[in-house]
């Protein structure tokens, strides 16, 4: 009693207990850890026959196991340790090479289960008592491994590996270009990235490991040399043996040995080379196979006749190839009904939504549904959308149209719809607003345009034209010019980029009439926390949405952007204390925007060219506002107005020969008005007030009004 109380307390405080060992053991790393420990002491130490017996078996489950993985995955990556795993089955088999080696040399002498059971029923099942033959079934089993197998997924694996490394640059551009054109998110982008990286390394890693199977290859016949001739000596010299007798003993050991360690090492071939040769096919092995031998009943059509003439040919037996043969035009039949079943219903699924279209009327309410935005086609410009080689250069563009947009300027432009029109010229396009025309031009498909950046007209041959967007001269060109047009110094530009950049400019100039009601709803539900609690605050009860609509709106309608959604909503919860009229809050929400309006507007060389407002024309402009506080409105005899607008022009036109693009700044408090009458000559002129003129940009003054 007082004993086992004593050791209890022993393995309590200082001892090991077995729970604790099999805790360690549960953890992977520990025992992949102590198997390699393992197989670098087998290669030391030696082993009692009774485990060899054990590690042999250990080594054959293993490799068919790897076989039935590979054949079992749906792609290569799913099984990409297999590099790794390669390496630790080749350094079991040549472990226990090494061990079969030491007991048959030492103890071959005593009989033919010297190095355990396993050795011996494999070299007597095989040679049959004679060591002539399974020399012959060894050699053609290492010819097999060695000069077939492993060379062929060895080049295979090569190849893979150079053609994946050579390609990664241009799917990587694929994937920046998806990215950058809307059609995957960044996580999406992230994972397609990771996975060609694992792909590239996993053929990469493959390519070396091949070298292992190849090593092992040599390393056993070498194995089986020494062993053959190291055991005839020792079983003569050492150990009283006859010749043939000797012969027979470690032959026979040795080519157990050798088919032991060699026949798992044709299965963990053959498992890799139907790893890197299944590039290409998904699924597993046999669904890829018999999806693709069915696929053709023309083939095994033609299997089955061939092998029934074969049937008929003197000398051959004929019942084995007639069976084969009706087999095979059994498999071609099933194959050929099931085919046509399937595109009966492929047929019949396609027709259905056709039918059910057809049979369903259109309710008239969908007749007031109004497009946002709508891109109407002539019949020439279809190519545009859906090309002869499956691209759809138009949509993806505008997809990066929208993105682009949408970081430029805080919200994203509603969908475009693009469709044709039989009634415009085969080679004219519209582009509406809420279904009003907005800008229409005449672009070519298989041609490319091409502008001077002086603004003169070029002087290649082609279809003389105006750009769309801005009104240059341009000229139409074969796309067998476009590298002349190019050589020369002129701007080249296809078609589709053409109708882009109108489409762009179209909605530059019309963005406040896109935001909608709902699109200013969602952005204020997109707010971070501690911004909402302020839009709680103000909104409904100081301003309802459809007002803060209205601020965006006006600023939008200036090509403000509206991005920094929080700095405006402050400066609206700060105007609300002075006025609910839209343009004035506007006005406080602009002086908040001061850093980004300055950026937004200051030249490459980074200062902000502007053009000042004379005092002449600060009282004229104040001089000529009547009402009181949000009713004023600006009351100026035509011929000041006209006067005005003659100076302007004039200071901005001496500006642009000088290489500036200026912005026009007056007081805060006519900058308003300055600005509706300026857009409308002007309207890519920018109005700045003093206000909005950030203490830490650097100007220059260009001229004056």
């Amino acid at each position: 009693m007082v004993d086992v109380t004593a050791g209890q307390g022993a393995e309590a405080t200082g001892g090991f207990s077995l729970q604790e060992l099999v805790n360690i053991l549960k953890r992977g790393d520990i025992a992949l850890a102590l198997g390699i420990m393992t197989i670098l002491v087998v290669l030391i130490m030696p082993l009692p026959s009774m485990v060899l017996d054990l590690f042999l078996a250990i080594s054959i489950t293993f490799s068919i196991l790897i076989l039935m993985t590979s054949l079992f995955i749906q792609a290569p990556l799913e099984f990409s340790s297999f590099p790794t795993i390669l390496l630790i089955s080749t350094m079991l088999r040549l472990s226990l090479s090494l061990a079969s080696t030491r007991l048959i040399l030492s103890h071959g002498h005593e009989g033919t289960d010297a190095a355990g059971h396993v050795i011996e029923a494999f070299g007597n099942f095989v040679m049959g008592g004679n060591f002539v033959i399974g020399i012959i079934v060894f050699a053609i089993l290492v010819t097999v491994n060695f000069v077939v197998i492993t060379k062929g997924s060895g080049r295979i694996a090569e190849v893979a590996a150079r053609f994946h490394l050579d390609g990664m640059p241009g799917k990587q551009m694929a994937i920046d270009a998806d990215l950058s054109a809307g059609l995957i998110d960044e996580k999406a982008a992230r994972e397609r990235r990771k996975a060609l990286e694992d792909e590239s390394g996993f053929f990469g890693a493959m390519d070396g490991a091949s070298k292992f199977v190849r090593g092992d290859a040599i390393a056993g016949l070498l194995v089986v040399f020494i062993n053959i001739i190291g055991g005839i000596v020792i079983g003569v010299a050492q150990q009283g043996l006859s010749f043939s007798e000797a012969a027979r003993t470690y032959t026979l050991l040795t080519v157990g040995d050798g088919l032991v360690t060699q026949v798992p090492a044709l299965i963990v071939s053959t498992a890799a080379g139907l790893l890197v040769s299944k590039a290409g096919v998904s699924g597993a092995a046999d669904k890829a196979l018999i999806r693709q031998f069915s696929g053709y009943p023309q083939a095994l059509g033609m299997a089955s006749a061939v092998m029934f003439v074969l049937a008929m040919l003197p000398g051959i037996p004929t019942i084995p190839f007639l069976a084969l043969s009706s087999g095979a035009g059994a498999l071609a039949w099933q194959a050929r009904n099931q085919k046509r079943a399937k595109a009966a219903a492929d047929a019949k699924a396609a027709a259905e939504p056709a039918t059910k279209a057809a049979a369903a009327e259109e309710p008239i309410s969908a007749a007031l549904k109004i497009d946002d935005l709508k891109i109407e086609l002539g019949y020439a410009l279809l190519p545009l959308v859906n090309g002869p080689d499956g691209t759809d250069r138009l949509t993806e563009q505008i997809k990066a149209l929208r993105r682009s947009l949408a970081i430029e300027m805080g919200f994203v432009m509603p969908s475009v719809r693009i469709l044709d029109n039989v009634q415009l010229e085969a080679n004219t396009y519209v582009i509406k607003i809420k279904e009003v025309d907005a800008g229409s031009g005449k672009i070519w498909p298989n041609q490319f345009m091409v502008m001077d950046p002086a603004g003169n007209q070029v002087s290649i041959p082609g279809i003389h034209t105006t750009e769309p967007t801005f009104g240059l001269p341009a000229t139409w060109v074969d796309a067998s010019l476009k590298e002349e047009a190019s050589l020369k110094g002129y701007t080249v530009v296809d078609a589709a980029t053409v109708l882009s950049t109108h489409l762009t400019e179209l909605l530059k100039n019309n963005m406040s009439e896109l935001l909608s009601y709902g699109e200013v709803q969602k952005l204020l539900k997109e707010l971070p926390k501690e911004q909402a609690e302020l839009v709680k605050d103000i909104s409904p009860s100081q301003i309802t949405v459809s007002g803060i609509q209205r601020v965006l709106q006006l600023l939008l309608a200036e090509r403000i952007s509206i991005r920094d959604l929080s700095t405006i909503l402050e400066g609206v919860a700060d105007a609300l204390a002075v006025s609910r009229n839209p343009t004035t809050m506007v006005e406080h929400v602009r002086a908040r925007l001061a850093r980004q309006i300055c950026a937004q507007n200051t030249s490459y060389n980074g200062y902000l060219p502007l053009i000042a407002l004379s005092a002449k024309w600060e009282q004229a402009f104040a001089e000529a506002l009547v009402g009181q506080g949000d009713e004023r409105t600006l009351a100026m005899q035509p011929t000041k107005l006209s006067e005005f607008m003659t100076a302007v022009r004039d200071a901005f036109e001496r500006a642009a020969r000088e290489g500036e693009s200026p912005v026009l700044v007056t007081s805060a408090g006519i900058r308003p008005y300055v600005r509706s009458l300026v857009e409308r000559f002007r309207a890519q002129t920018t109005v700045l007030s003093q206000a909005e003129i950030h203490p830490r940009a650097r100007l220059k003054t260009v001229g004056s009004v």
